[in-house]
């Protein structure tokens, strides 16, 4: 169940998430929501945290912020199809 669902629920709930990724709590809580839901069928009787490492999965959340920061070192980097030098300046400290 849990390939299932990272096959065919999880990518619907990150799609483009670099660009939409919610900023509000709620918003926040209604996407986890879904992998609570879908975690509480498979292991009714564990908290939500040990459901999550018993099935090998990370908060939805913390997947967003990894995308985020990934997609910042391609654009600093370069390694990306976008011009970014207008949107973003590195500073260096001496």
């Amino acid at each position: 169940m849990s390939k299932a669902f990272t096959v065919f629920i999880r990518p619907i709930l990150e799609f483009s998430s670099v660009i939409w990724s919610p900023c509000f709590k709620v918003d926040i809580n209604n996407i986890e929501d879904v992998q609570r839901r879908f975690t509480k069928a498979c292991l009714p009787k564990m908290s939500y945290e040990e459901r999550l490492f018993k099935l090998g999965l990370q908060t939805l959340e913390l997947r967003r912020i990894m995308t985020d920061l990934i997609t910042c070192y391609k654009l600093i980097n370069g390694e990306s199809d976008i011009d970014c030098d207008s949107l973003i300046s590195v500073s260096t400290f001496k």
